[in-house]
């Protein structure tokens, strides 16, 4: 009781003062953190990067713990974005799309915490969206079709505040744009931003897949994702406490949730079958501890779906961020995470370790069913990850930016 009314307690320190903001949010995300902790947060081991890929350093400055890439220019190269920033291809001359500044890694947060790069309006030219601070309305950039001056900013969903520290950018309705999967902090309901459909339009349309006050969708709510648990050919949403069943119905607010473990807050979670014994399993990695983790699919006792967690990595710690992509070009999509650097401000254990950025291959049928491989120790990851053929060979690269900077990493794998 007295634990519970101190976390209350800073909770609403933080909703009616931004002074208390960091050391509200701080105390919040430790306390997630520590609860239910398989695996106690110690120093990262030594790694040594395979030498796969090759790193450009864009610059150390902190600017946003978010990333995207939009060819904003129309030059037919694509441009990365860094929160209220982006950097031109292919000398990544440094542009600002809106007043911002340099960040104080080891005292501020950025205002930027994950970037999607879409032409929202479909005016041709590709336009920026921002999430903002946990719980904080999203917004988008409109792109000034090469015009001096700040972009046009314009807010997602009837401001309405975004709960999830990891929400997905997932085409949610099949209509090939990316839409926002999260939490609405008001309600507390698992939603579905929509996004524009037709060229003009500008508003993002919030749908309900849930009913309200339900698990997952707290203020800095740690860990959702996007994936057919039961084969029954829907997709289904998973949060750390279980998953929400889908129906063709996506609009309704009408999922049932199902109970389940899924480990400690994470970042992104991923549903795929892992160990190719034809269930669906599920991947994730700790937000602020140490630990990535698949976590088997298995029917317990009443018959129910459920999940038995196998440790994957301890590598790094706080990896806040994932995404899947085929990096070798086996055919099958590959797992990306990364430590993001100072999480806290330097004040976890192990906060400001080497800063790590790794993928797993995946192998059916052969344990342990993945393989590990460090791609750099001095990057990390930030809030979301980017992938996207940046040099035009057909490979997938990788994006990240943090508070260690901004990051390009061209692949050079070979299959």
């Amino acid at each position: 009781m007295k634990k519970t009314l101190i976390i209350t307690t800073l909770l609403l320190g933080w909703l009616t003062g931004a002074q208390g903001q960091s050391k509200s949010l701080f105390n919040v995300r430790r306390q997630q953190a520590a609860s239910t902790a398989i695996t106690p947060p110690t120093p990262a081991r030594a790694v040594v990067p395979s030498g796969d890929f090759r790193k450009t350093t864009l610059t150390r400055d902190f600017l946003s713990e978010g990333v995207a890439v939009a060819d904003l220019n129309k030059d037919g190269r694509m441009d990365i974005v860094a929160g209220y920033y982006w950097f031109e291809a292919p000398n990544w001359t440094r542009h600002e799309m809106a007043p911002s500044r340099v960040f104080d890694p080891r005292k501020e947060y950025s205002e930027s915490f994950l970037n999607l790069g879409m032409d929202v309006n479909q005016d041709g030219w590709d336009d920026v969206v921002i999430v903002d601070f946990p719980g904080k309305p999203g917004f988008w950039f409109e792109n000034p079709q090469g015009k001096t001056g700040a972009w046009p900013r314009h807010i997602l969903a009837d401001s309405m505040g975004i709960a999830n520290e990891s929400p997905g950018f997932i085409d949610i309705d099949g209509d090939g744009r990316l839409d926002i999967l999260c939490g609405d902090r008001a309600k507390k309901q698992i939603v579905w931003l929509k996004a524009p459909a037709k060229p003009g339009e500008t508003e993002w349309k919030r749908f309900a897949l849930s009913q309200e006050n339900v698990p997952g969708t707290e203020i800095f709510s740690h860990g959702i994702g996007y994936g057919d648990v039961d084969k029954d050919g829907l997709k289904d949403v998973v949060v750390r406490e279980g998953w929400y069943k889908g129906t063709t119905d996506i609009k309704g607010g009408n999922w049932v949730f199902h109970p389940a473990n899924l480990g400690e807050p994470c970042s992104h979670m991923q549903v795929l079958d892992v160990n190719g014994d034809g269930r669906n399993d599920v991947v994730s990695a700790s937000a602020h501890a140490l630990g990535i983790w698949w976590h088997e699919q298995v029917i317990d006792e009443q018959g129910q779906i459920n999940f038995k967690t196998h440790l994957m990595s301890n590598t790094t710690s706080q990896t806040h961020s994932s995404i899947m992509a085929d990096l070798n070009g086996d055919g099958r999509a590959d797992y990306i995470t990364g430590k993001r650097f100072l999480a806290h401000n330097g004040r976890d254990p192990g906060d400001g370790d080497s800063p790590i950025l790794l993928w797993f291959e995946f192998t059916p049928g052969q344990a342990p069913y993945y393989k590990e491989h460090v791609i750099d120790t001095d990057s990390g990851a930030g809030l979301n990850i980017v992938v996207q053929d940046m040099t035009g060979d057909k490979k997938p690269d990788i994006v990240i930016a943090n508070k260690n900077g901004v990051f390009l990493f061209e692949n050079r794998t070979k299959k």
